[in-house]
């Protein structure tokens, strides 16, 4: 079962959050970039996530029309029969989607698990993500509403990001400001509108200071120990103890004691592009510096077949990024932790 049924998803994220670790939830672009992240979780021996963002989607839907419905389900049904291969279990989730892509991606996305579902099989993807944190609360909770009612009778988990995290992401742009803290009252309001499971299961990524792309440790000031106040704040009202599933977004750069705190209150995925782009391109540009003679036809001569084959630097792209995810799985502590 290397895609991860509905119930077995569920079992997956029941398990990270009692045993106090997370998955690591790495975008992919290309077959290449999923093998790497397979085998990465493989020789880690941990479960994962694989995650498609609407412009890896784009991407993958071809420079011609740059379809990303197209994009995203070739690469999921690709998933589904390589990961095969591969001794550990992923759930396939599509990352940020804003509003103004809603209609060109994760609805019609939900529509396509709807109809699998309706045939009596399971859903392509196991989760969406609606990113309404450009929008208005009462906004991205309405449309959130909407969205988890269909995904939850697709059998599908939405994971929803309510307040800002900042930099850039596949077009959607936040300041790094001092509204980078999701408050007790959000996350109240929050469980108000999608309910505490009742409604459909959520992931939530709350902000407190994350930032997407690329910062130095010091950089940015992320304050993790806040997701433990807003679990407080809404049992104490619900009467549920450690209400939320969160996401850790913008993790490249953090310190190891700034993801055990997140760890320790919660956090459940956490998502990885930025580290994950850098290692599968950085061994491309060694073996290209390395090679230049041959990989390029120099002063009338030939190259070097051999050296511009693009699966001589592909292999060594996919295996440098697969390194990342495991040090990935170490950091978030779920090395050895798959499912038997």
């Amino acid at each position: 079962m290397p895609i991860a049924t509905p119930e077995v998803y569920n079992e997956m994220l029941d398990r990270a959050k009692a045993g106090k670790f997370a998955y690591p939830a790495i975008n992919v672009t290309s077959s290449q970039t999923l093998h790497a992240a397979l085998r990465g979780f493989a020789e880690a021996e941990s479960d994962g996530i694989i995650q498609i963002s609407t412009g890896g989607a784009e991407f993958l839907g071809g420079q011609y029309n740059k379809d990303m419905v197209t994009g995203a389900v070739a690469l999921a049904e690709f998933a589904h029969i390589v990961a095969a291969k591969y001794d550990i279990t992923v759930a396939l989730h599509t990352d940020h989607c804003p509003k103004d892509k809603l209609d060109g991606y994760v609805r019609p996305l939900l529509e396509v698990s709807a109809e699998r579902v309706a045939r009596g099989e399971n859903p392509l993807f196991q989760s969406h993500m609606w990113d309404g944190s450009a929008e208005t609360l009462a906004d991205n909770l309405a449309i959130g509403q909407e969205l988890l009612a269909k995904a939850a009778a697709a059998k599908i988990i939405l994971e929803v990001e309510i307040t800002p995290t900042g930099g850039e992401e596949d077009g959607v742009t936040h300041e790094i400001n001092d509204e980078l803290y999701t408050t007790v009252d959000d996350a109240i309001r929050t469980a108000e509108a999608l309910g505490l499971g009742e409604k459909g299961r959520y992931l939530l990524a709350a902000s407190f200071g994350n930032v997407h792309g690329v910062y130095k440790p010091g950089n940015v000031v992320l304050r993790p120990e806040l997701l433990k106040d807003l679990q407080a704040g809404v049992a104490a009202k619900f009467g549920k103890a450690d209400p939320f599933d969160f996401v850790f977004h913008g993790g490249s750069g953090s310190t190891a004691e700034e993801i055990a705190t997140a760890l320790e209150n919660g956090v459940v995925k956490m998502n990885l592009d930025t580290d994950t782009q850098y290692a599968f391109t950085r061994p491309v540009v060694d073996h290209m510096f390395r090679n230049y003679d041959g990989v390029l036809k120099v002063d009338g001569e030939v190259g070097k077949k051999s050296t511009y084959d693009p699966r001589t630097w592909g292999k060594l792209a996919e295996a440098g990024m697969a390194v990342r995810v495991t040090e990935a799985c170490a950091a978030l502590r779920s090395t050895g932790t798959k499912l038997k």
